[in-house]
C-alpha cells in the first residue's frame, strides 16, 4: 500500500518531536554519559589521547568532537586536549582502503597510534560498520577503552566496548542528533576538568 507524502508542517513537527522523544530517552542515560566524561578525562590526565571514528554523519561528529577537544568547547582558558578523528586524513584513508579493504580504514590507524590507555570513541548508528569494529577490537586489545555511540540495540559493537550510549531509535538522522547532543555533553564535562 502506497503511502501518503506527509506535508512540509507534518514532517517539521514530526521530526522534532521524535527528536525531543530520543533526547528524552538519553536522559536515563546521564550515568553512562558522565561515565563515558570519566574515561576520556583519565586518558587525558594520564597523557593519553582520545581516537574517533565513524562514517558519513558520523565521520563529520567525530571530526567535529576532535575540534572541541583540541580547540574548545566553551573556554579558551584551558589546554589543548589530544584528539584524532581517524577519518579526516584522505590519504591514509584512501591508501589503506585500497591496499588492505575499507574495512581496515581505522584498525591500521589504532595499530599505528593507538596505546594502552588511549580511548577510543566509536560512532556507529547501526553499531555494526565493520571498520569500525574491527578499530574497535584491536583498541581492546591494546589496552585502550571503547565507548560507542550506536542506535537502538546498540549492535555488534555493544558486545567490545565499555560503555555503549545506544540511541532509542533506528531512524539514522534521528540517531545522529542525539549523538551530537550527547557529545556536546560529554565535551563539557570533559573540559570542566581541565
Amino acid at each position: 500500500m502506497e503511502q501518503k507524502a506527509l506535508s512540509g508542517q507534518e514532517t517539521i513537527n514530526g521530526r522534532i518531536e521524535e527528536t525531543l522523544q530520543v533526547l528524552k530517552d538519553a536522559k536515563e542515560q546521564a550515568g553512562l554519559i558522565e561515565q563515558a566524561a570519566n574515561i576520556i578525562i583519565d586518558s587525558f590526565k594520564a597523557g593519553r589521547k582520545l581516537l574517533i571514528c565513524g562514517n558519513g554523519g558520523s565521520a563529520a561528529d567525530s571530526q567535529h568532537i576532535a575540534a572541541e577537544m583540541v580547540g574548545k568547547f566553551y573556554r579558551i582558558d584551558r589546554p589543548a586536549l589530544p584528539a584524532i578523528a581517524l577519518n579526516t586524513n584522505s590519504s591514509i584513508i584512501t591508501a589503506i582502503g585500497n591496499d588492505f579493504g575499507y574495512d581496515k580504514t581505522f584498525v591500521r590507524q589504532v595499530e599505528a597510534l593507538g596505546q594502552e590507555g588511549d580511548t577510543l570513541l566509536s560512532i556507529s548508528t547501526s553499531g555494526n560498520s565493520e571498520n569500525a569494529l574491527e578499530a574497535s577490537g584491536l583498541a581492546k586489545e591494546k589496552g585502550m577503552k571503547v565507548i560507542s555511540l550506536t542506535g537502538d540495540s546498540g549492535g555488534k559493537l555493544r558486545e567490545i566496548s565499555d560503555i555503549t550510549l545506544a540511541v532509542s531509535s533506528k531512524n539514522t538522522p534521528i540517531i545522529q542528533n542525539a549523538h551530537i547532543t550527547i557529545c556536546h555533553i560529554i565535551c563539557e564535562l570533559v573540559e570542566n576538568e581541565f
